[in-house]
């Protein structure tokens, strides 16, 4: 009974995954035909850090933490993941093994995709995130539920380039929801990624939802956003020459 319980489930879990899959095709059939069903993770980064843990355990003879006082090399960058207050840190170039390999992110390929993020009722703060690779860079699509006022969550969503701010400036993208005879577009220049998710987030230079207004764009707790990602006038011209 058991072993037939667990392969019911996967098969219905299954069957979820890929009607999820048609319905965010089918709202966004103008666009790209690659949809990546995120789920949600808990944002770990405003749990009490490591070094607070530790020091907790200072009484059973474990020496306290003192990498705050520790000088580091300007040319290394610190994670660029905003789900966990990681200690890691290191040259630009290697960002995007680290988020592969340490904190198993997602990587997909193409200028227009469809970012399909479930389980929006989940409490604040709560974050999606996935890579995007295309035009030979990486972006990070950062979803985030948080609450800017108490009791009133918000939904911030922004695509962040894994490269310097000069390299950002080259690039334009576009988020877009679209239901119900309803169509919302954001269409800005990327953040660098040494400029920080919640810089980003404090200074409101994102898409920004209400709860009211995520509701309206969401069906069955499930919010799809079609990503495309063009670059500038300036660096075509420079291509072409």
């Amino acid at each position: 009974m058991l072993f037939f319980t667990q392969c019911f489930g996967a098969v219905l879990d299954l069957i979820h995954l890929r009607f999820q899959h048609y319905k965010a095709k089918r709202v966004f059939s103008a666009a790209g035909q690659l949809v990546c069903v995120v789920n949600p993770t808990h944002s770990l980064k405003y749990a009490p850090t490591l070094c607070a843990a530790v020091q907790a355990s200072t009484d059973q003879g474990i020496p306290p933490c003192h990498h705050h006082e520790a000088v580091h090399d300007p040319q290394l960058v610190p994670c660029m993941c905003p789900l966990f207050s990681c200690p890691w840190e290191g040259h630009l170039e290697v960002v995007v093994s680290h988020l592969r390999q340490t904190h198993h992110i997602n990587i997909l390929q193409g200028a227009e995709i469809v970012f399909l993020a479930t389980d929006m009722h989940l409490p604040a703060p709560t974050d999606w995130i996935i890579m995007h690779s295309c035009l030979g860079h990486q972006f990070l699509l950062v979803l985030r539920k948080q609450e800017k006022y108490e009791g009133h969550p918000q939904f911030f969503a922004t695509m962040m380039l894994i490269g310097t701010p000069t390299q950002a400036d080259n690039f334009t993208y576009r988020l877009e929801l679209n239901r119900n005879q309803r169509r919302l577009k954001w269409e800005a220049t990327p953040r660098s990624v040494l400029e920080r998710v919640d810089s980003v987030i404090s200074d409101g230079d994102c898409l920004v939802l209400n709860t009211s207004l995520a509701q309206l764009f969401s069906d069955n707790g499930s919010l799809a956003i079609g990503i495309a990602i063009t670059t500038s006038k300036v660096l075509n011209s420079e291509a072409e020459m």
